[in-house]
This record gives structure tokens, C-alpha cells and sequence, in this order.
């Protein structure tokens, strides 16, 4: 108590220093209100009494309009952002009323379902489109496209319930119908899947659907060998493709396209560098590819210079190599060439191409240059002339009669102006031939040549089938090699015989090449007959040469019989 006297004292005593000056500006030195002009805001208009107006500061009283005119538009937006709104929603409801009304009974213009379009139709008709269209599909791996019947994939579409769906869409939903409207809307299909069916059809046409990888190989560039990099390749994921479908089919084929699953392929070889060599030499020459007709027995060569040829080369794995490594070649690139040079080949004649290109292949990784193929021959038609007769036809036209009879649905006669049908010599030969060894035989000649390369081997007298059994001329092959056989029917042992042809359609009995025979296991036959026709169709050599021929010519060689 004594401090707060004792303050109270002295504060009366002295004088306040620190609020005289304040006060002093405020009560003893008043300004009048008019003599100091104050700024004002822009648009400010002071009011008529201001008591004290020095009782705050200035800038506080500047900014009151301010915030009056912030207000202001606040509330002006808020007022504009409804009024926007409420027309946005108004012209909704009157697009939404229209599109009730012109679209009542149909489907909204924008509406597709399983890639078929249905806008502006009614329920029946999208049905009776859905099922009429949707009979094909498109199966796609994303880079490539092939058609397929739906029933062989094993789906059926319900063409009512996909339609109902494609209807309903768009209708209670604004935001869709406006999509209709102006845009693509998809439905998905409403589709039964039978996943064996498709399981068993992905699995058929698997090879159609797959890119097989690429192995590095070497190519050709400006005479020098290089590498060339590896490629992978796609194959399609059956399993992970029904699954797929099964799992949701509407959403599978909503575009009415079945999008196969692929999986990645690695090459065998990624790296082809120690096949550099082997290719140098290789492709020092050009590629001669063999065209060899057994028929006729001509050959044309197809001549493939190392600039093209050797870009089709690659290196596949070969566990009989030191290297691990074979060359070999791209058998799209060779079955290309082959078929564009085919095109030089009458209308009776063609390659089997799988063959060929097999053929092409062996000799590269065989390190050959020198492939072939083999020319066969389509069946062909022949027009009776006056005279002919069955008989008559087959041996101008060099086949057993009755090949000719089976052709031709087993008629027995023909007549003049008749078409008639003349089976392929390749029925013939079953074997694969040997371009470079043919046997010639000449029923009239009574003589048996051989040629070896082109070049005449041997020539010897031969003895053919007598008029009552001839030996039928035509281009036959080889077929099979007996050390002895016997023909029951005359009773005969025919050493060294090689079988040519069958003169009855599926018959086990064969005409072919032999050397004297023996009845009864000690008579030896036609020894001194050879020249003349002394056979029951056979073609006799002396035992020393049928037996040189039964060691040279394996099965497949070509023998020619000319009448």
C-alpha cells in the first residue's frame, strides 16, 4: 500500500511525460474539421456529420468502400453461375423430352453393340441386323485380321437380350443419351461361349496366327558378309484366349472382334557371327535351283544371284556342327522366288512347294548351291478320237488301261468326242526322284539303256512281255528290290528283280526288272532269248546285268518305257 501511495504521490507531483505529447496534439492543439482537406477514394462521398472525425485513422476509413464493392460482385457471379445453371439444366430436360420423342420407340442414333451399328431402330429390327451380321467375326492379334464363322469359334450371340441392352442404353442415364446423341456409344453383346469349340479351333489354326521368330543370320552388303540381328516372334496364347472370352464375353467381343492373347517367341539363335565364313564361301556363287521334270526327263535352272539369295540366309541351331550352328534360309524368302519363277510353267505342270523349299533348304545347310525340284502334273483330259478304243488310248498315252477305266469311273467303251479323264504320271512315282540316274527301256528295241549325270552308263539287250502279257510302256520308278521272287502264277523264281509298276490298281503283283528265272528251282528260262519278247510283262536282263542294276539303282530312279 505504502508503494502504490507513495506512487500516487509523486505521479501527482510530476508531470506525465509520456502521454503530453499525445494529448497535446489531440485536446490542446485541436485541428478543425474543414481547414485540412483529407483524400479521398475514387467514388467516395464523405458523409454529412462526421463527429470527431480524427478519431481513426485515415487509411481504416479509405478502405470501407472497397469491401462494399467486393461484395457486390460476389454476389453478382453467384446470381450469373445460377442463372447459367438453371438454363443448362432447363435445355437439358427439353433435349432429354426430345430425345423421348423422336427416339420413343427406337434406339438412340449413337448406340452400337458388338461393332454393328443400331441407331434408329427399334428392338426387332436391331435383333433380326444383330443376328443376320453377326455370323462372322474378326479374329485380330492387333497387327493382322482373318474372318471366322462365329459357330466355329464356338459363340452364339442372343440377338433379343443384346438389343434390349442397346435400347435401354441411354434412356434414365442423361449423360449417356447425350453420348448417344452426339457420339459412339458401345453395348456389349450378350454371347454363349463354348469354350472347347474355340479351344479346338484357336488350336487348329495356331500356325496361321503365329510369327515365327527370326534367327540372326548374314547377308549380302556391297560384296561383303555382315551379321544380321535376331527377330522375336508372337505365337498365340490359346488357354489365356478362352479364359479371356469365357471370363466376360460381352466385354471380349463388344467391338465384335475377338483379340487374341499372343505371347512372345525368343530366337533359337541371337548371335551368327561364327556362320560369317561359311557363308563367304557359300555365297561366292549363285544359287542354282534345279527344275527336274521325270517326265520328260528335262531340267531348266532357276539361277538366284548371291546380292538376292543371300539375304534370305540365317543360322539355326545344329548339334552336328563344331559351331553348334547350321545356315540355313528364310522359307518365306525362298517360297517367294520359287513361286514367282513358277509362273514360267504350263497349266499341266507344278511345284509342290513345301518340297521344294525343303529341298533348297537341305542343300544351303548341306553347304550346296546346286538344290532341285521336282515338276509334277495334274491329271488332264483327252477327247476320244474315231477308232479309239480304252486299250488303244492307254498305250499312246503310256498308262496301264486299267488306271484309265478307274479314272473314269470303270466304263468299259468310249466313243468319238468323248472327254475322258487321264490320270498323273506321278501316280506312278511314289518315291522321291533322282535327277541324275534314269533307266530307259524301248519295247520295240528290245534293249535296256542306262544313264548316270546325263552320260550313257550301260547298254544292254533286254527282253519285254509277250503280246498276250505285254509290259506296258509309261514313266514308272523303282518301287522295291527282291533278292529272289516268285510269281505263283507261272510257277517262277526271278532273281535280283526290281519292281517298276502294278499293272492292277492296288493288286500285289508287280512287273519290274530280273534276271533268268528258274521254274521248279532247277529249269533255267529264256537264256538265249533275250532280244525277243519272252516275259509275262517283266523286263529280262542277263543275270550278271540285272544284277549290276539291282546294286546301282536304288528306289525312286526313273525308268522310261517306250513302246
Amino acid at each position: 500500500m505504502s508503494n502504490k501511495r507513495a506512487y500516487s504521490q509523486a505521479q501527482a507531483t510530476q508531470p506525465i511525460r509520456v502521454r503530453t505529447h499525445y494529448m497535446q496534439q489531440r485536446v490542446a492543439a485541436p485541428v478543425p474539421r474543414r481547414a485540412v482537406p483529407r483524400p479521398q477514394p475514387q467514388g467516395y462521398h464523405a458523409p454529412q456529420s462526421v463527429p470527431y472525425a480524427n478519431s481513426y485513422p485515415t487509411r481504416r476509413l479509405a478502405q470501407a468502400p472497397t469491401r462494399k464493392v467486393q461484395r457486390s460482385n460476389k454476389k453478382f457471379y453467384l446470381v450469373l453461375a445460377a442463372g447459367v445453371t438453371a438454363f443448362m439444366l432447363m435445355s437439358c430436360a427439353m433435349m432429354t423430352l426430345g430425345i423421348g420423342i423422336i427416339y420413343g420407340r427406337g434406339i438412340l442414333p449413337g448406340v452400337n453393340a458388338a461393332g454393328i451399328s443400331l441407331g434408329g431402330l427399334s428392338q426387332a429390327e436391331a435383333a433380326q441386323k444383330l443376328a443376320s451380321e453377326w455370323s462372322s467375326l474378326r479374329v485380330t492379334d492387333e497387327q493382322r485380321a482373318w474372318r471366322y464363322q462365329a459357330s466355329d469359334l464356338g459363340l452364339t450371340l442372343d440377338a433379343n437380350a443384346t438389343a434390349k441392352a442397346a435400347y435401354d442404353q441411354g434412356r434414365g442415364n442423361l449423360g449417356s443419351a447425350i453420348a448417344g446423341l452426339i457420339g459412339r456409344v458401345d453395348t456389349q453383346p450378350v454371347v454363349n461361349v463354348d469354350a472347347a469349340t474355340l479351344e479346338n479351333t484357336l488350336n487348329t489354326n495356331a500356325d496361321q496366327f503365329s510369327q515365327a521368330a527370326v534367327n540372326a543370320g548374314v547377308k549380302l552388303v556391297n560384296g561383303q558378309v555382315e551379321t544380321t540381328p535376331p527377330q522375336n516372334g508372337r505365337t498365340v496364347d490359346v488357354a489365356a484366349t478362352v479364359a479371356q472370352v469365357q471370363q466376360n464375353p460381352g466385354a471380349a467381343l463388344a467391338d465384335g472382334r475377338l483379340e487374341l492373347v499372343m505371347r512372345g517367341v525368343a530366337p533359337a539363335v541371337t548371335d551368327s557371327t561364327p556362320m560369317v565364313e561359311q557363308a563367304r564361301h557359300l555365297l561366292s556363287s549363285p544359287l542354282d535351283v534345279r527344275i527336274f521334270d521325270p517326265v520328260t526327263g528335262d531340267s531348266v535352272y532357276w539361277s538366284a544371284p548371291p546380292e538376292q539369295w543371300g539375304n534370305w540366309l540365317s543360322a539355326d541351331p545344329d548339334s552336328n556342327s563344331p559351331t553348334g550352328l547350321a545356315l540355313t534360309a528364310n522359307d518365306a524368302a525362298v517360297r517367294d522366288y520359287l513361286t514367282a519363277q513358277s509362273t514360267i510353267l504350263d497349266s499341266t505342270r507344278y511345284l509342290k512347294m513345301d518340297e521344294a523349299v525343303a529341298n533348297v533348304q537341305q542343300a544351303i545347310r548341306e553347304g550346296r548351291t546346286n538344290p532341285y525340284a521336282r515338276v509334277y502334273h495334274h491329271d488332264r483330259q483327252y477327247v476320244v478320237q474315231p477308232g479309239d478304243t480304252i486299250t488303244s488310248i492307254a498305250w499312246d498315252v503310256g498308262e496301264p488301261y486299267l488306271y484309265i477305266q478307274q479314272a473314269n469311273g470303270g466304263i468299259s467303251s468310249v466313243s468319238a468326242g468323248q472327254s475322258i479323264t487321264i490320270p498323273s504320271p506321278d501316280t506312278f512315282m511314289p518315291f522321291k526322284v533322282d535327277p541324275d540316274k534314269r533307266i530307259v527301256v524301248s519295247i520295240s528295241g528290245q534293249w535296256v539303256k542306262v544313264y548316270e549325270g546325263g552320260n550313257l552308263k550301260w547298254n544292254w539287250a533286254a527282253s519285254t512281255g509277250i503280246p498276250d502279257s505285254p509290259t506296258w510302256p509309261g514313266i514308272y520308278q523303282i518301287i522295291s528290290h527282291e533278292p529272289n521272287a516268285y510269281a505263283g502264277n507261272w510257277d517262277l523264281w526271278m532273281p535280283h528283280f526290281m519292281g517298276v509298276y502294278q499293272p492292277i490298281p492296288g493288286a500285289d503283283f508287280t512287273n519290274g526288272f530280273h534276271g533268268f528265272p528258274t521254274r521248279g528251282g532247277w529249269q533255267l528260262l529264256w537264256t538265249n532269248s533275250l532280244g525277243t519278247k519272252v516275259t509275262y510283262g517283266c523286263i529280262l536282263l542277263s543275270n550278271e546285268n540285272a544284277e549290276l542294276l539291282y546294286n546301282w539303282a536304288e528306289e525312286g530312279v526313273v525308268v522310261e518305257i517306250q513302246a
